[in-house]
């Protein structure tokens, strides 16, 4: 055996050829990417992560994988808006306990699978992160779910000031997106709520160069598509059809109309005044 001494610390070491101190680093690789892998995969069986996504003033329910001699159950739901809260399971007393969650919030039990959380009629502020996990005899799992709450915009057509028909998408999560036929250059306008939800506003510019006296304004969300038309004008004309949807769909148009006529009523009063 052949020893060397170090000339940092004057101690004794073994000397190794360099064919075997590579072969020792492969072997020490793979052993440490093995442990990684390995702790990434109980990690893994351990935990999932889903994305729901449920309509406002629908049900949701919301499972956990159903594991042999179960002992405990926990949901923790982490809502955006306001704090946390549990709902705990015991299977030796075979009771609930819902905590301080919501009225809608409960466990929903069926035959042979653990007990699901059902969400009623979910509301807006609902959406969050909600948490399952089981304790058995083979250890403890832990399920997530992410609960994206979905609204339905209000559609809605109407008239701006200058008469240009206006399409509004009201309220909706997320927005919605709104487009015309025929085509319009139109930028459309967003309107953010407390809530968060969003409006969505798109004004029709191409009555002047259309050849239709129509435009129709077209909603697409993860909720729905819709469409509606409205009466559009050419620039410089006033047709007695679009005349009348003015005064029926637009309060301002009519009350413009309405003090026009006075003006002209009283002005035809002066001249009859004045030439007699």
């Amino acid at each position: 055996m052949i020893l060397e001494v170090s000339q940092q610390d004057g101690g004794c070491k073994k000397s190794f050829s360099p064919t075997k101190a590579r072969a020792t680093l492969k072997i020490v690789r793979k052993s440490i990417c093995t442990i990684v892998l390995l702790t990434i995969t109980a990690v893994t069986r351990g935990t999932g992560n889903n994305r729901v996504s449920v309509t406002v003033g629908d049900s949701s329910v919301l499972t956990c994988p159903l594991k042999e001699n179960t002992t405990m159950l926990i949901w923790t739901i982490t809502p955006k808006v306001g704090g946390p809260c549990t709902v705990l399971y015991r299977a030796d007393t075979n009771m609930a306990h819902r905590g301080s969650c919501s009225d809608n919030i409960n466990l929903k039990f069926r035959a042979g699978l653990a007990p699901a959380l059902e969400i009623q009629q979910v509301g807006i502020a609902q959406e969050g992160s909600y948490s399952c996990e089981v304790a058995s005899a083979n250890g403890n799992f832990r399920t997530m779910y992410h609960l994206t709450v979905l609204a339905p915009p209000r559609l809605s057509l109407y008239y701006d000031e200058q008469g240009s028909p206006v399409c509004e998408a009201a309220a909706g999560k997320p927005p919605a997106q709104l487009s015309w036929l025929p085509e319009s250059s139109s930028r459309a306008e967003e309107k953010r709520h407390d809530n968060g939800t969003v409006t969505v506003l798109s004004k029709f510019t191409a009555c002047s160069t259309n050849g239709t006296n129509m435009a129709t304004c077209m909603v697409s969300h993860p909720t729905g598509n819709w469409s509606q038309s409205i009466a559009c004008c050419p620039s410089g004309e006033l047709p007695f059809v679009c005349f009348m949807f003015r005064t029926l769909f637009s309060p301002l148009f009519m009350h413009e109309a309405t003090c026009e006529w006075h003006w002209r009523d009283c002005s035809r009063k002066s001249e009859q005044l004045s030439f007699q």
